[in-house]
């Protein structure tokens, strides 16, 4: 008979066979399955057969998140990260070489300016800025160098709204590659492969998870792009965790529904700020008043235009410093797209790589906030936040 220790190592490693299939998809928290032959292994490890070896590689959990991003997205294939950074690593890496360049938007997110000259300068990978809400200079922009062009459905933080239809063509006539990064969005307001981008990328820490609790990424696109970037995440160990998956799962479960009060949340609380003492000027794709408003309305689903605002404080950096000293419904605190609201200050956080001078170029006020609106009530908000903005007396 088998010793003690021998016989509870086994016993506790058999999976339950369920007649049942169960309504929500297991965690497999395991970092390694049992397979017959080498060759087997082999084979597994090269994708050259269904099912799973080393959670590095591969997991059922993470398929089946894969799968469902794939479908809301409406592509062939899928990969998830440990973090939207890795998934941003992982396309860059697969589709650049040394001596190319790639386009980023002058307003975009503070991790890819940290991404692009911190890491793919070091590979010989050169990169430029450009104004993306501006089609001729993007198209001045693209040079022989330039590969690929880096796109944000809705940019982080300013809130400008991409023409992705018009610029994929623009640069697929250049044989440049176009990446999107829709986590602003999320898959329920927009689907820019639906649009013409290559490939989309999200950080499904935000409003895929939604709820403050895990960290991933997403690669989302063709088979051939989105196997070129699984490589290097393999390579680089950038693979999701089960349980982040299994929590990125739960979150798409409710996505539409909180997509649609985060948006009409975020709308009444724009208005009421685009009129309080205080306000030098709000971004919100959903006013009127912002410059991309007709085309974010072509863009995003049924008129809605998610969580995200851009508040220019009058009073510079100090105002913007003690707007965050004096919310009490909102949350000070870095991500977004979750059930609470959040609220950040660019300078001081996303951005902080950045002088005045820097914060200029790229868009950004000293005095700017971010504002992730979450599920709140509206009227708690909307007192929240404009009694937070109002001038000192």
């Amino acid at each position: 008979m088998l010793g003690f220790s021998t016989r509870a190592i086994r016993a506790s490693s058999r999976a339950p066979e369920a007649p049942q299939p169960p309504v929500n998809v297991p965690i497999y928290q395991t970092s390694t399955f049992e397979v017959g032959s080498a060759t087997e292994l082999a084979d597994l490890l090269e994708f050259a057969t269904p099912g799973h070896s080393y959670s590095r590689y591969s997991n059922p959990t993470h398929a089946a998140l894969e799968d469902a991003l794939a479908d809301l997205e409406g592509a062939e294939a899928a990969l998830v990260t440990a973090s939207g950074m890795a998934a941003m690593h992982a396309v860059l890496l697969s589709a650049l070489r040394a001596g190319d360049e790639l386009l980023i938007p002058r307003a975009v997110y503070g991790g890819m300016v940290g991404l692009a000259t911190s890491v793919l300068e070091r590979s010989g990978i050169g990169h430029r800025s450009v104004d993306t809400t501006d089609a001729d200079a993007v198209e001045a922009a693209i040079g022989e160098r330039t590969r690929l062009l880096w796109l944000e459905t809705i940019s982080n933080p300013t809130t400008a709204v991409a023409d992705i239809r018009h610029l994929s063509e623009l640069a697929h006539r250049r044989d440049v590659m176009v990446v999107v990064d829709s986590t602003f969005a999320s898959p329920f307001l927009a689907n820019p492969l639906n649009l013409g981008a290559d490939l989309v990328v999200h950080s499904t820490t935000k409003y895929i998870g939604g709820h403050s609790d895990l960290t991933g990424g997403a690669v989302v696109g063709s088979a051939e792009h989105v196997t070129a970037a699984r490589h290097v995440a393999i390579t680089v160990g950038g693979n999701a965790a089960p349980l982040e998956a299994f929590l990125a799962l739960r979150g798409l479960k409710t996505l539409a529904l909180r997509m649609e009060r985060h948006s009409a949340n975020a709308l009444a609380v724009a208005a009421a700020l685009e009129v309080a003492p205080g306000i030098a000027s709000v971004r919100y794709p959903g006013l009127a008043s912002h410059p991309q408003h007709e085309l974010a309305m072509r863009t995003l689903r049924d008129g809605m235009a998610g969580g995200m605002l851009a508040v220019e404080l009058d009073g510079g950096r100090a105002s913007g410093e003690r707007f965050l000293d004096r919310v009490r419904v909102a949350v000070h605190a870095t991500s977004l797209g979750s059930v609470e609201t959040l609220v950040s200050h660019p300078a001081s956080s996303s951005h902080r790589q950045l002088d005045d001078a820097g914060l200029a170029a790229a868009g950004l006020a000293p005095g700017m906030i971010r504002v992730s609106v979450g599920l709140e009530d509206a009227a708690d908000l909307v007192e929240d936040l404009v009694g937070a903005a109002r001038p000192p007396t």
